[in-house]
């Protein structure tokens, strides 16, 4: 079936091309991602991000990059922050919310977002060299302002070549590019993981390699399965005589599913939880006391397991929701159906319809957004009972993996069977 799949993709000649131009962009992504600042221990870097676990998750959501401390070190977080921000300005300011609905107003908010991510990575870069300057000398050394100004440029103009080659990869239309970033980062890490794995063994932590691998296929399995699952909403079309034939009279569904938003949903809640300890860390030596006081308090509450554990299901679970509403529109999906002469049966067509898919897929979102939440903190209770770093920085690691992967698959199908029936 696989062998099939790739024999197919391979003789659609513009979905190959579109295959390898995607590939080539990642290979790219990772050479740059091995291009460090001058001037930096890339040892000493290293260490630091070991021992850190906020800084951790940080360094996987920048797809492996700022461990190096590369030109593109911040990764696209600021291209995402940028988003968030006028996504949420979206829900409250009615102008924005027309324009999301029409074509040249999404076009217009993309290209804002674009600008904003501008200030947003070079204010994230100067705070990450401050907090790396901070809390370990040897790390960067002595720099004077021209060379500090300089390196927030040169990391900027890495942030805005991620952005441009993450929007050429989802014009290709076989997989979001943001997510196949974080995806490629990711990846490369592993060769380098199972070699520490093996290296390292003990047969003291057979028991906790055994926890892992089970949390890991638990994580797989319940990402296909809220993936994959839908409801389908029965819909009518009315007969319609045109002439001497009739038309219309058909039975179809309506696919609803679980998880609409995809990985989505994580990236922006790492994004989110990750923000209050970045900005601590950059106030923790301040010389007023009540401020460095509320920056390390900060950073302990955000270090705690269960308070993090917490935050980070409701941010999951909340953004799950929230994407939804933005990719889900009931209201023009009851229109179509209304012009189609389409209805759902005991639904009267127009504002009940709407309504009714509003009120259902409410419903099954909030299945979806338990499951999702459940799933992402499971590797952190599993590492607060056995203490293992590895298992909360794997299992999210895991998760947006899996959860790329399925997206990208289903992309790549889409193209195939579009295919099929433009040669039938």
């Amino acid at each position: 079936m696989v062998v099939d799949k790739l024999i197919q993709i391979w003789k659609a000649k513009d979905l190959r091309k579109n295959i390898l131009f995607v590939l080539a962009m990642l290979v790219i992504f990772r050479i740059a991602a091995h291009i460090p600042v001058p001037g930096v221990d890339v040892v000493a870097l290293k260490d630091f991000f070991s021992g850190n676990q906020i800084l951790g998750l940080l360094n996987i959501f920048s797809g492996g990059s700022m461990q190096n401390f590369s030109i593109v070190m911040m990764g696209i977080a600021p291209y995402i922050t940028s988003s968030i921000i006028f996504q949420l300005l979206g829900m409250i300011v009615p102008k924005l919310e027309q324009m999301q609905k029409e074509e040249a107003g999404r076009q217009k908010i993309n290209m804002w977002t674009r600008w904003l991510t501008v200030p947003m990575a070079a204010m994230q870069a100067f705070g990450m060299i401050t907090i790396l300057r901070r809390s370990s000398t040897a790390i960067l050394g002595d720099i004077s302002s021209l060379e500090l100004l300089g390196i927030v440029i040169v990391i900027t103009a890495g942030t805005i070549f991620l952005m441009w080659i993450g929007e050429l990869i989802t014009e290709k239309k076989v997989g979001n590019g943001i997510s196949l970033l974080i995806f490629a980062g990711i990846v490369s890490g592993l060769p380098q993981a199972i070699q520490q794995i093996i290296v390292t063994f003990d047969q003291s932590q057979l028991f906790l390699l055994v926890g892992f691998i089970f949390i890991a296929i638990l994580t797989v399995v319940g990402v296909v399965v809220i993936t994959e699952a839908q409801r389908n909403i029965p819909v009518q079309y009315a007969k319609q005589i045109r002439g001497n034939r009739m038309y219309g009279g058909t039975s179809t569904h309506l696919p609803l599913r679980v998880n609409m938003a995809g990985v989505i949903p994580i990236i922006f809640a790492i994004s989110v939880v990750l923000f209050p300890s970045m900005i601590a860390q950059f106030f923790i030596q301040a010389r007023t006391a009540w401020i460095a006081s509320l920056a390390q308090w900060t950073i302990e509450l955000f270090n705690n397991q269960i308070f993090y554990g917490i935050i980070y299901f409701i941010l999951v679970f909340a953004f799950t929701f929230f994407y939804t509403e933005v990719i889900f529109h009931p209201n023009q999906i009851a229109e179509n159906l209304q012009k189609q002469g389409g209805f759902i049966p005991g639904i009267r067509p127009g504002r009940h319809t709407s309504e009714y898919l509003a009120n259902t897929t409410h419903k099954i979102i909030l299945v979806g957004a338990l499951f999702l939440g459940l799933i992402a903190v499971l590797p952190l209770a599993l590492r607060a009972i056995t203490n293992m770093q590895a298992l909360a920085l794997g299992g999210t690691s895991l998760l947006i993996v899996v959860a790329v992967v399925i997206e990208t698959v289903k992309q790549v199908e889409s193209q195939l069977t579009m295919r099929e029936y433009e040669g039938m």
